[in-house]
């Protein structure tokens, strides 16, 4: 069993969570162990966000991940202004910022300042690794984590909906973009702070959300593609 395989990642799964899920499928369809199937995924997804989680299934696709994970992705994206989260996102501890009230000009003025090539600075609450381990785990450790700043392309940042203190964006990333820093960053230009309520993910280069399968659909396996 070789190719592509488009999942729609609900909330509180790890993208692991969905690979795992999915390797024993394929292994009980194939006769096989787990442990003998190659799945995986090309680019994570949070455990709190949902969508398109793009899974390669056979050893001919997992080889090919890294042509994958460089893809563009598009996201649908609920900031809270007025808030900071430890993690960026609602499974931190919340701290409030402030009750300022940013207007929607202000807002559109903020949002421009981040479009185009940027820098950031990946989470200590995330898969990047510092001296050969995953920041997230030195973060958990209570350990300093210090990540060098990366370059970035925001190519829209386009705000959809606005009600205080909820702010509804579509953003079209390059690979390797943090959602989570790009909303925390726009938060501390309007100097309310601000965290990632919501996430989804809806595009990575040409595949979309709208073709994913739920992870648990019984005829998952049926919707797997040649590319």
């Amino acid at each position: 069993m070789q190719g592509i395989l488009l999942v729609d990642k609900p909330a509180d799964w790890t993208s692991f969570d969905v690979v795992n899920y999915v390797r024993k499928m394929v292994a009980a369809a194939e006769g096989k162990k787990p442990k003998n199937v190659k799945v995986g995924h090309t680019g994570t997804l949070d455990p709190f966000a949902t969508g398109l989680l793009v899974l390669l299934i056979g050893k001919e696709y997992t080889r090919r991940a890294g042509e994958f994970s460089k893809l563009d992705k598009t996201y649908e994206v609920t900031m809270k202004l007025g808030e900071k989260s430890t993690t960026g996102d609602p499974e931190g501890a919340i701290t409030p910022i402030s009750d300022t009230i940013p207007g929607q000009e202000a807002l559109q003025e903020a949002l421009q300042r981040f479009q185009g090539l940027i820098e950031q600075v990946p989470p200590a609450y995330s898969a990047v690794k510092v001296d050969g381990q995953r920041a997230y785990k030195l973060a958990r450790a209570g350990k300093e984590v210090l990540i060098e700043p990366r370059k970035v392309t925001i190519s829209r940042l386009e705000l959809v909906a606005y009600t205080y203190p909820d702010v509804q964006l579509v953003a079209d990333v390059s690979s390797g973009t943090y959602i989570r820093t790009l909303v925390e960053d726009i938060g501390q230009a309007l100097g309310t702070g601000a965290f990632t309520a919501g996430l989804r993910r809806t595009k990575v280069g040409s595949f979309l959300v709208d073709q994913a399968q739920s992870v648990k659909a019984p005829d998952v396996l049926d919707h797997i593609i040649l590319h």
